[in-house]
């Protein structure tokens, strides 16, 4: 998957608050790739960096996995083609979310 370019439908645009928990805030663009099933057996989620304004829906291209050994989830990370970052700057971003759970960014 690292390196596929996909769409992502956001349903938590940078600047929201999560439905349920609401002192989580989406410091990025959140949300699932259609017709992709991930392991919890819902949509595979997706963490949009390198788009800085909210948006709706995003094609780009797929740069990490965020495997979670707590959880039966994995997150992609998605950015646009030709924009890089490292391992730390991604965790960096993530971290709203990715603090409680164990989890590592795998990247090519």
């Amino acid at each position: 998957m690292i390196g596929a370019i996909v769409t992502v439908t956001v349903d938590r645009p940078l600047g929201s608050y999560h439905p349920e928990h609401r002192e989580m805030y989406y410091p990025v663009n959140y949300g699932y790739i259609k017709g992709i099933t991930a392991p919890d057996g819902e949509e595979q989620d997706a963490y949009i960096l390198g788009v800085n304004k909210p948006v709706s829906e995003f094609t780009g291209k797929v740069i990490a996995v965020v495997h979670r050994y707590n959880d039966v989830e994995e997150k992609w990370v998605v950015a646009p083609e030709g924009k890089v970052f490292s391992a730390e700057e991604i965790r960096e971003q993530i971290a709203f979310q990715e603090q409680y759970f164990q989890s590592e960014v795998r990247m090519k």
